[in-house]
Order: C-alpha cells, then sequence, then structure tokens
C-alpha cells in the first residue's frame, strides 16, 4: 500500500513531537510536513492525504476550513472546543472526512465501550462519578476524555452533560442526588493520563480504569485514524469508527 502522507500540525508540542517519531518509524506513513501554530499550512496542504491536529482548540475551526478547502483528511486530537466549534466542524465534515476525537488510544476506545455497557447492565442504582489526572501543563478541564466519558453515562442514563455534570464539590451541598455524575480534574507532575469511571451502590463499587504512560499509543491511534479516513467518504468520525466498535 502506498504510504500515508501525513502533516504534523502541532509539532513543536509533547503530542506533535511523539507523532513525528512515530510516524518516521513506521513504513505505512511518510511526513510530509511538521508545522505547528504561526507556519503557513495551506502552503504544506498539497504535499499530504491527511492533516493531524494537536494545537489549540481556538485554531481547530481555520484548519478544518483550510483542509476541507484543499480536500485534505483531518484527524483533531485537540481537545477543549466550545459547542460551535463543534458544530462548525461537523459543517465542514460535509466535504472531507474528517476523525474528531477526545482520544485515540485503543485501551482509551475500550473503557468508552466498556464505559456503555456497564452503565447499561448496572443499571439506574448506581451513582456515577468520573475522575481524572493529568500532568500540571495541561490547559483544559475537564479533559476531552473524560468529557465523553460523562458524555456516555449521560446518554445511556437520559440524562443532560450541562445541567447534570458535577464538577466538583465545595462546602455545604447537601446530600448527592440521583440525577448527578460528578466530575473531578486533578493536575500535577507529568502523569500522561489517568482515568477512572467509579458506579457506586451500598455494598458494591465498580471501577474501570485507564492509564497511560507514554503519548506513542495516542500517536500511533492518531496515526492509525490517518490511515483509516483514506477509504472513508466525507463525514465526521471518531475512534470507535476507525477500531469498529460501533
Amino acid at each position: 500500500m502506498i504510504p500515508t502522507r501525513v502533516i504534523i500540525n502541532g509539532a513543536r508540542g509533547r503530542m506533535g513531537q511523539a507523532l513525528i517519531a512515530c510516524a518516521n518509524a513506521d513504513s505505512a506513513f511518510t511526513l510530509a510536513a511538521a508545522t505547528d501554530l504561526g507556519d503557513d499550512l495551506s502552503a504544506a496542504l498539497p504535499t499530504c492525504d491527511a492533516v493531524i491536529d494537536f494545537t489549540h482548540a481556538t485554531s481547530t475551526v481555520g484548519i478544518a476550513e483550510a483542509c476541507a478547502s484543499a480536500g485534505k483528511i483531518l484527524v483533531i486530537g485537540t481537545t477543549g472546543h466550545h459547542e460551535d466549534d463543534r458544530r462548525r466542524i461537523a459543517d465542514f465534515s460535509k466535504t472531507i472526512p474528517i476523525v474528531f476525537a477526545p482520544n485515540f488510544s485503543v485501551g482509551v476506545n475500550t473503557l468508552f465501550w466498556l464505559t456503555r455497557k456497564a452503565t447499561e447492565i448496572l443499571g439506574s442504582g448506581f451513582d456515577l462519578e468520573v475522575v481524572e489526572m493529568h500532568h500540571r501543563l495541561k490547559k483544559d478541564s475537564p479533559s476531552g476524555t473524560a468529557r465523553r466519558l460523562a458524555e456516555i453515562l449521560a446518554e445511556v442514563r437520559e440524562m443532560d452533560y450541562t445541567r447534570d455534570v458535577m464538577h466538583g464539590r465545595e462546602g455545604m451541598v447537601g446530600e448527592r442526588t440521583n440525577t448527578e455524575i460528578g466530575m473531578h480534574a486533578i493536575r500535577g507532575g507529568d502523569v500522561v493520563g489517568d482515568h477512572t469511571v467509579i458506579f457506586a451502590n451500598v455494598g458494591e463499587r465498580v471501577e474501570l480504569t485507564h492509564k497511560a504512560s507514554s503519548r506513542d499509543t495516542f500517536a500511533k491511534g492518531a496515526l492509525r485514524a490517518a490511515s483509516w479516513a483514506r477509504g472513508q467518504t466525507p463525514g465526521l468520525y471518531d475512534m470507535q469508527d476507525v477500531l469498529g466498535l460501533k
């Protein structure tokens, strides 16, 4: 198979460096360019099949617009987008394949699947909590992965993320209700990413946990998504689609 030519956008960041190293180590990929904020991405677009973007949420819409105009696949690993940005990204996916995922790890996407199944099986009697920890330099909170976990819990329970997620607790907040999902973000050190979903009932507790120790797992997943998207029609996809978990 002809190698997938990729542009790594966000090349000076921690994820960008991991992506460059993994792309260079895999004969299935050719590094067409390594760009970052302030560089002319549009000038490099003719040389690639796909752009993998790990920059900043405020830049994603412009990047998606440039990729759509050039007819290039876009893989978005950036998190922290506002709802308006999400809608605009969805609009551009009518023109090109876009893989937009909060986490590209195979293990984390298995966690997404397991979280949905566990929520369905355990039923409404269990209290739901999400705990995540990341390195001290992470800018957005909660993490995109933690948000997606809470969204899955809310979807299964027919709850509303905006209304029903409780971001931490402080003071005399009263007893826990049956219609809330607890969300707790911890920051410190160089933690790549830990996520735990807690299902707590009287007399028993179920915990699903994923811990990442290397950014390579995310980089390899993002590269896999770029290769997979070459065979897809325009649309908005996530890593669950790439892995065939839907």
